[in-house]
């Protein structure tokens, strides 16, 4: 599912009992020293409002960041809120299932809200 996009970027929600965004440029590129510098330093500013949201809202103990690209060749960055009571932690979420997990979270829907309000220029939560 989408929750935003413009003319570069586009954020993915994975499907996942953690709020888990995924970032991708929309020109396919392998690596991200394949990328314009300018486009490089924006997919970093979008990350960093988006860790900022979720630290604000959700209140993980962790926020985890992968780009792995391998079974999807094409540059795009995980964005993860952990909690030490999450099915997997301290595990990565690709890891071995620890235990069954009932995390009492925000909406998520005012989340997205949120993260689409400070990417298009709104509010900035600074810590």
């Amino acid at each position: 599912m989408t929750i935003y996009e413009d003319s570069e970027l586009y954020i993915e929600k994975e499907s996942s009992e953690i709020p888990w965004l995924k970032i991708f440029t929309k020109e396919p590129f392998i690596e991200l020293g394949d990328m314009p510098k300018e486009l490089r330093m924006r997919l970093w500013e979008v990350y960093d409002i988006i860790e900022r949201e979720m630290r604000e809202y959700y209140k993980p103990k962790k926020i985890n960041m992968a780009s792995f690209a391998n079974m999807l060749p094409r540059v795009h960055i995980h964005v993860m809120a952990r909690f030490e009571s999450d099915s997997y932690f301290p595990n990565p979420m690709w890891g071995e299932k620890l235990r069954e997990a009932k995390l009492n979270l925000p909406d998520e829907e005012e989340f997205f809200k949120r993260v689409k309000q400070a990417l298009q220029g709104g509010k900035r939560v600074i810590f």
